[in-house]
This record gives C-alpha cells, sequence and structure tokens, in this order.
C-alpha cells in the first residue's frame, strides 16, 4: 500500500522592533502574529502525524507477510491499525481546530482594511486577504482529502479482520487508498504554494507600512 506523507509549509514568523501606539497598522500587526501564534498547535500535529504513519505502514507490511493460517495474528495487527487511525483522527481534529482559530483571528483584520487611508496600502492588504481565503481554502480541502484516505485506511483494516475476505475485494480497497492519498499529495502541494504565497503578501503588506519589521529565517 503506498503512503504519502504529509508535508505543511508554515506560515513565517515576524517581529516587530521598536514598534509602540495603537495604529491602525499595528493593531493589524497584532492579529496577523496572533494568527501565528495559534497555528502553533497545527504544527505541533505533524510530526506525531507522520510518525503513526510510518508504523501504521510497517503493520501493513506485516500483515502482507502473513497468510490466513495466521489468522489470528492478522487481526491482532488489524486492531492496532485501527487504533493507529483513530488516534490520527484525533490529531487531524486539532490541527483543524487551530486552523480555524488562527482564521478567525485573521479575520479580526477586516474591518480595519476599511480603515486604511492610502490607497495603495490597502489595495495591498486586500492582496493578503484574498491570499489568506485562499489558503485556508486550500486546507479544507486537504483536510477533506486526508480525513477520506483515514475512512479508506479503516475499511482496509476492517476487511483484514474477515476470515472469507475475498482477495479481489482487498486489493479494490488498497488500489481506493493509493488513489486516495494521491489526492492527498495534490491538496498538500496546492496548500503549501498557498501558504507561500500568503507569506509573501504578508511580507510585501508589511514592508508596505511604516512599521519596522525584522525577519527571522
Amino acid at each position: 500500500m503506498k503512503r504519502k506523507l504529509i508535508g505543511i509549509a508554515f506560515v513565517m514568523l515576524v517581529f516587530v522592533a521598536g514598534c509602540s501606539g495603537q495604529s491602525t497598522t499595528e493593531k493589524m500587526y497584532n492579529h496577523l502574529e496572533e494568527a501565528v501564534s495559534l497555528e502553533s498547535e497545527f504544527v505541533n500535529q505533524q510530526e506525531p502525524l507522520s510518525k503513526l504513519e510510518q508504523e501504521e505502514q510497517k503493520i501493513f507490511q506485516e500483515i502482507s507477510k502473513l497468510n490466513m493460517d495466521q489468522f489470528e495474528q492478522i487481526t491482532s495487527l488489524a486492531d492496532e491499525a485501527l487504533a493507529s487511525i483513530e488516534k490520527r483522527r484525533e490529531l487531524l481534529k486539532k490541527e483543524k481546530e487551530s486552523i480555524e482559530a488562527a482564521k478567525k483571528e485573521f479575520d479580526q483584520i477586516n474591518p480595519l482594511v476599511d480603515k486604511l487611508k492610502e490607497a495603495s496600502l490597502k489595495d495591498q492588504a486586500s492582496q493578503m486577504q484574498q491570499a489568506m481565503e485562499d489558503r485556508y481554502n486550500a486546507y479544507i480541502a486537504l483536510h477533506d482529502a486526508y480525513q477520506t484516505s483515514l475512512d479508506y485506511d479503516q475499511k482496509i483494516y476492517e476487511l483484514l479482520k474477515q476470515e472469507e475476505l475475498e482477495e479481489s475485494t482487498l486489493f479494490d480497497q488498497i488500489e481506493k487508498v493509493n488513489n486516495q492519498y494521491e489526492k492527498v499529495t495534490e491538496a498538500n502541494t496546492t496548500f503549501s504554494e498557498n501558504t507561500d504565497a500568503f507569506n509573501e503578501q504578508k511580507q510585501a503588506f508589511y514592508e508596505a507600512t511604516d512599521l519596522d519589521i525584522t525577519y527571522e529565517n
């Protein structure tokens, strides 16, 4: 069974130097960087998700080496895999909650954009808003694709626990899993590209303001 591990690009961190007061752009900065902070939980889910994916792949490989005379062992390993899938569902839920909290915080800049007096700055802010919308929508597509992949994975291990399982039924499900992981990979690529695009728009907005920003790689 071919696995596609999920790799995410993150919003860059930025820091203000020597900035005081509560101008419109400073208020926007505070919301933007709080949104970054709120995505920390999203970031924290990536390593354990990847680890669980690799562990599950090893389980499937172990099962593949067994025959029906070892059905009890197959069932035991399938149960391990199903437990692993449930853990991934929990991590995915935390990941989505983090993204949604960050998006909600980001949206706090919307009324502030309308208060910007300089037309070029307002236009740059609007482009940043659109980039965030594109990124958020890309994440939702990625989340949904990954959720479906978990459903398909679960079905495989449920099938493996059937003693009278037909080989063709299993192979059909494996094909569904592989096809879905291709979709996950495509959705992940789109999300990463949209994240890069948002980071660029965010940096361009900061550079267009009078804020004294320093960037940390």
